[in-house]
């Protein structure tokens, strides 16, 4: 079976182009029995900082499945796919609420998606990236 890897700090430049591309994508965490928890989101990709970004409702799923992690983090994977391009980003998750941490999580997502609603409990899922895959 083939493997695509990328340098998750230096991907390739069409892997990139399809991160900033407007994409709906997927984000697994797990949940406190073990079985995969996958929910779409949207994402955005820093490799600059190393860093995927997922803002949310402190009360999801998802927040709640990586804060239970507590410090080290959540292993999570998030991925988006077009046709026969597709791209996979894991890492480990953690939930920030510093107000300018989330007002930057929702700069990046504005770029991307569109300018997200007001949400007086949104956080960010940061994830630290140390694997990427795939074809853009």
């Amino acid at each position: 079976m083939a493997s695509y890897p990328q340098d998750p700090a230096a991907p390739d430049a069409s892997y990139l182009d399809f991160w900033r591309e407007r994409h709906l994508c997927t984000m697994t965490t797990i949940r406190p029995d073990g079985t995969p928890h996958v929910v779409p989101v949207g994402v955005t990709y820093d490799p600059g900082a190393g860093l995927a970004r997922v803002i949310t409702d402190r009360a999801s799923a998802k927040a709640r499945h990586v804060a239970a992690a507590g410090a080290p983090g959540a292993l999570v994977a998030v991925c988006q796919v077009d046709g026969r391009r597709w791209a996979t980003l894991e890492g480990r998750a953690v939930v920030r609420e510093e107000p300018e941490r989330v007002a930057e999580a929702e700069r990046r997502y504005a770029e991307r998606y569109r300018p997200p609603s007001q949400n007086p409990t949104r956080v960010v899922i940061e994830i630290t990236v140390t694997r990427a895959m795939g074809r853009g």
